[in-house]
């Protein structure tokens, strides 16, 4: 789940009525179509049911959601936020690298003692192919604002070929460690090299 904490306690700007309702219209679509995808499986649910069982036309549906693999993937705005936080506002003495650690373990890793819903999140993204593209390359599309902001923490030039490097890879990371048996040690043993790697160019 995404952290809605807001930097230095800020309060977030009061919602009005429409953007509420179109905020639940969304929510209610992306529940809907995820219930149905872990009931029945993503190859065999279709648009329109999807919107059916959200009590939306298919147009409104695609109004929020432009593509059908965008249905599973609905908190990304949220998602890069927090990843760019976990930067910004590691504390201090943190490395990059370690920061970037601690946001993969809590966020981009299923816990067998965590929510259940999120590991058959996870399972129903790494069963299906077209999830699992997807997924990537919307982490991936991460990579420039990552770096830019790495680089900006680090007193880098913007455009520095290692803030780019350690942003892709500390996003490749966690995707990698999917197809093995012990993630946390994967993880680990990834963000172990970028850190070491990092720490030398200091």
């Amino acid at each position: 789940m995404p952290d809605n904490t807001h930097r230095g306690g800020t309060a977030p700007a009061p919602v009005g009525r429409r953007e509420r309702k179109k905020a639940a219209t969304r929510q209610a679509i992306a529940d809907a179509a995820l219930r149905l995808f872990l009931e029945r499986g993503y190859d065999d649910v279709g648009i329109r049911e999807i919107a059916d069982a959200a009590d939306v036309s298919t147009t409104t549906l695609f109004k929020h959601f432009p593509v059908k693999e965008a249905l599973v993937f609905d908190e990304e705005a949220d998602l890069e936020a927090g990843l760019l936080a976990a930067v910004r506002d590691r504390p201090p003495g943190r490395s990059v690298p370690n920061a970037l650690r601690e946001h993969a373990l809590r966020c981009r890793r299923a816990d067998p003692d965590g929510d259940p819903r999120f590991a058959a999140f996870l399972e129903l993204v790494d069963s299906t192919p077209a999830l699992r593209e997807y997924h990537q390359a919307m982490w991936l599309r991460h990579t420039t604002a990552l770096a830019r902001v790495i680089a900006e923490e680090s007193g880098r030039p913007a455009d520095d070929a290692a803030c780019a490097a350690l942003a892709h890879f500390a996003l490749e990371a966690p995707h990698a460690a999917r197809a093995r048996g012990d993630r946390r040690q994967v993880i680990d043993r990834a963000f172990d090299l970028l850190d070491g790697g990092w720490r030398s160019l200091a």
